[in-house]
């Protein structure tokens, strides 16, 4: 009887582990508040696994309130965080390739980033992700332009003198050559920057223009439109031996839901830059319309900048990744 008894309390024992073990909980990370963009294409990714009811719950922590914004791409690949929404060109210091996600004049407008996302050089960026145990989910761009303080700038004559804060290092590399002087700060400082006279211009994104209220130190603003230099990928990744230890339903469903929040974030990307615009002219700040000339002007001042940087930073694999993403027309 005693050992019946213990055989069943063994056997419930095992059955409850068991029971645990099937219910999988995945931490995402990430740096903006619940009311971006970002935060909502994840918040689509946990909902629809959560309503697929496959034992798997995707636990949301905003804010940079698990790891700071840079710092994520490493605890991801090493498997101490499960999810993130992630500027890829955040680690370019690590994999320098990564910097080309975050290039001037690489991509066009956001259906040129779509068919990016879905190209050979997409794929070679998957390639070196995967060497790190890390998985794209959902694939995102989002876009930005410039406002002036007194001018508006759309081609590289535009900038000379000027004192500018740029997004990202490529950028910056670019703008000088332009004749620009930097100002390297955080996007939140733009606005006192300008207030002071500290910057005459600045190159950000659409959101980020709108939410630091930018259109109200300006005279001028250069939106993403038709063309547009700003584009930084920022996917949502996970950590590629955790998607693999999934079972088969689980993956469908993140799969599924991955699929659902890409769709959603090529329309909401598209429908910032356009409501930005909106924002700018009930200011009464100009919008000038970068043309295809001009996009083609600050291409060619990247290639003798930024590019030519970004191949002596990535000798062995530089040239072939450059070459397979302005071959995406």
């Amino acid at each position: 009887m005693k050992k019946l008894l213990v055989a069943i309390a063994v056997a419930g024992f095992v059955g409850s582990t068991i029971g645990v073990a099937s219910a999988t909980e995945l931490r995402l990370s990430h740096q903006w508040s619940t009311k971006d963009v970002r935060h909502q294409v994840a918040q689509i990714v946990a909902d629809e696994v959560a309503a697929a009811n496959v034992d798997l719950e995707i636990k949301i922590f905003p804010s940079k309130s698990l790891f700071k914004p840079r710092e994520q791409y490493s605890p991801l690949s090493r498997g101490q965080l499960d999810m993130t929404v992630f500027p890829l060109s955040y680690a370019g210091g690590q994999r320098p390739e990564y910097n080309l996600t975050l290039m001037p004049g690489l991509v066009k407008n956001h259906d040129h980033a779509a068919r990016l996302n879905q190209s050979e050089f997409m794929r070679e960026i998957e390639k070196i992700m995967a060497e790190d145990d890390v998985k794209v989910l959902v694939h995102g761009y989002l876009a930005g332009g410039f406002a002036g303080k007194d001018k508006c700038i759309t081609k590289p004559e535009d900038v000379q003198g000027l004192q500018m804060r740029a997004a990202g290092k490529a950028f910056e590399q670019m703008l000088a050559a332009a004749g620009a002087s930097i100002a390297s700060m955080a996007s939140s400082e733009i606005y006192n920057a300008m207030q002071t006279g500290v910057l005459q211009a600045a190159n950000t994104s659409s959101s980020s223009f709108v939410s630091y209220r930018i259109f109200e130190q300006v005279k001028c603003y250069t939106p993403a439109g038709k063309y547009a230099l700003w584009f930084m990928y920022q996917p949502l990744l996970i950590n590629k031996s955790t998607y693999e230890g999934l079972n088969d339903a689980q993956r469908a469903a993140l799969d599924a839901a991955s699929a659902k929040a890409q769709a959603f974030y090529l329309e909401e990307a598209k429908k910032q830059d356009a409501s930005s615009v909106e924002v700018f002219e009930a200011a009464g700040v100009e919008i000038a319309n970068m043309t295809a000339d001009e996009f083609e002007q600050w291409r060619t001042l990247a290639k003798e900048s930024s590019y030519k940087k970004f191949l002596e930073d990535a000798p062995d694999t530089g040239q072939k990744l450059l070459d397979l993403a302005l071959s995406v027309e």
